[in-house]
C-alpha cells in the first residue's frame, strides 16, 4: 500500500486564548492606534515592544506593520538612497531585494553556499562595493556570523539583518539581529509569530533607533514608546526626518504579546518535528542534507534539502509525486517564479550577473515548510514518502 499525507502545509495553530482575548478587549474598546490610549493606559504596542527587546537583549525595538517594512526603514535609517548599492543574499526571497528597491538602492548579489548561507569569500570580494549588506538569514540558515562580522567591521559595511526566518535562533548563543547594526523580524502568519503580518526593529544605536521611529509615524509622540531612546535623542531628527508611516497597531500587539512569551517552547517544537524529517532523510540515495552547524541554534519552521546536479526534469519529477501523496514541496531552481519561491535573476527591477556556482545550488534547491500542526507522526511519514520518491527517480536515474 502506498502511504499518503493527507494535512494541510498551510494550515497555522490557533492564536492563544490569552491573546484572542486581549484582542478582544482592544476591540472592546476601540483604542487600536498606537498612540490612542486612555489617561494613565501603557498601549499593548509599548508592551509588546518592550517585551522583545527584553527577549533578545536589544536596547531599542520598534513595531512595524511588516518585515519589509522593518527592512525599508532600517535602510533609510543608515542612510540608503536612489542608486546606491547594497549587498544581499542572491537567495533570499522577494520582499529583501524588494525593500533595497523601495528605497532606491540597487541590489548587488552575493552567491550562496551548499549550505545555504551567504558565500563570505564571495562577499568578502565584493565588500568594497558597497558599505551596507542587508543579510538574509534565508529560510533559517545562518553563517559564521562571527567571520562575517570582522569582515564588514574591517570594511566599515553596516550590516543589518533579515530575521524573518530566525526569530528564537542564534549563533554562538547571540541572538539573531544582534550581532549587526540593525534586526529586522516578520510577524506573518508563515513566521515564528502571528499576527497576519506584522514585524520589529531591533538595534542599541540610539540615533538610527530614535530615526527608525520617526520614520514609523511617531509624530511628536514619541515619548510613549517603552523601548526607545530618550526624548533627547529626537531633538536633532523630529523636524528632518520624513513621515513614513508603517506602524503596528494595538489590535495586532495583543494578539503577539503572548506568542513572544512562549517563542522558546514553540522553538522547541518546531524542531523537534525538524530532526524527525532530517532523521527520515538522511542517506537518501541522490539527496544531501544540510548539515547545521554546532554554532547555529535553529528554529526548525522549514527544512530544505538539495538534489545537487539533477536535471530540471528529474526534480519537477519529484516535486509532482510527493505532491500526488500529499506532501508540498517548493522548488527555487525554476526558471518562473512560483508561489514565493524566485531566484535573484527573476527580480529584473534588479540587475544582475549570472553567478554559475550560485546557479548550480539554486537548481538543487528543495524546500518545505514544517507548520506547528504537523505531530512527530506526520514529519516520519512525510520523511517516508520523500525518501520513496526521490529514491525511486534516483535508482531510474543510475540503472
Amino acid at each position: 500500500m502506498t502511504e499518503r499525507f493527507t494535512g494541510s502545509f498551510t494550515q497555522q495553530e490557533s492564536i492563544p486564548e490569552a491573546g484572542i482575548e486581549a484582542a478582544v478587549a482592544v476591540m472592546r474598546h476601540g483604542r487600536l492606534h498606537r498612540y490612542n490610549t486612555a489617561p494613565g493606559e501603557v498601549a499593548e504596542t509599548a508592551l509588546l515592544e518592550q517585551e522583545f527587546a527584553a527577549l533578545v537583549g536589544a536596547q531599542y525595538c520598534l513595531a512595524v506593520a511588516s518585515g519589509g517594512y522593518a527592512m525599508a526603514t532600517a535602510l533609510r535609517a543608515v542612510g540608503v538612497g536612489p542608486g546606491d548599492k547594497v549587498l544581499s543574499n542572491a537567495f533570499t526571497l522577494a520582499p529583501v531585494p524588494g525593500a533595497i528597491a523601495a528605497v532606491g538602492g540597487v541590489p548587488v548579489f552575493v552567491g550562496v553556499t551548499e549550505s545555504l548561507t551567504i558565500d563570505l569569500d564571495d562577499l568578502e570580494a565584493k565588500l568594497g562595493e558597497a558599505r551596507v549588506l542587508l543579510l538574509s538569514h534565508m529560510r533559517g540558515h545562518i553563517c559564521d556570523m562571527d567571520r562575517l562580522m570582522a569582515m564588514c567591521d574591517a570594511a566599515d559595511v553596516v550590516v543589518i539583518e533579515d530575521c524573518a526566518h530566525t526569530m528564537g535562533g542564534a549563533w554562538n548563543g547571540v541572538p539573531s539581529g544582534r550581532h549587526g547594526t540593525f534586526g529586522c523580524y516578520s510577524c506573518q502568519t508563515y513566521k515564528h509569530v502571528n499576527s497576519g503580518e506584522g514585524g520589529f526593529i531591533v538595534t542599541d544605536d540610539p540615533h538610527l533607533a530614535a530615526k527608525a521611529v520617526m520614520l514609523s509615524g511617531s509624530y511628536m509622540l514619541f515619548e510613549r514608546h517603552l523601548a526607545s531612546p530618550p526624548k533627547e535623542a529626537f531633538d536633532d531628527l523630529k523636524y528632518t526626518t520624513p513621515n513614513i508611516s508603517g506602524r503596528m497597531d494595538n489590535l495586532r500587539a495583543a494578539i503577539l504579546r503572548p506568542q513572544v512569551a512562549d517563542l522558546a517552547t514553540q522553538c522547541a517544537r518546531w524542531n523537534a518535528r525538524y530532526h524527525a524529517l532530517e532523521n527520515g532523510l538522511r542517506d537518501t540515495p541522490g539527496l544531501t542534507v544540510i548539515e547545521r552547524p554546532a554554532e547555529e541554534s535553529i528554529v526548525g519552521s522549514s527544512i530544505q534539502f538539495l538534489l545537487l546536479d539533477w536535471a530540471a526534469s528529474a526534480v519537477r519529477e519529484v516535486i509532482a509525486r510527493c505532491a500526488a501523496r500529499g506532501v508540498e514541496l517548493k522548488w527555487f531552481g525554476a526558471p518562473e517564479p512560483v508561489a514565493f519561491t524566485s531566484r535573484y535573476d527573476s527580480w529584473r527591477y534588479a540587475p544582475s550577473k549570472p553567478m554559475a556556482a550560485s546557479d548550480r545550488i539554486l537548481a538543487g534547491i528543495v524546500d518545505m515548510r514544517v507548520p506547528l500542526t504537523f505531530s512527530l507522526e506526520d514529519c516520519a511519514l512525510i520523511a517516508r514518502i520523500i525518501r520513496d520518491e526521490v529514491s525511486r527517480i534516483h535508482n531510474r536515474m543510475s540503472a
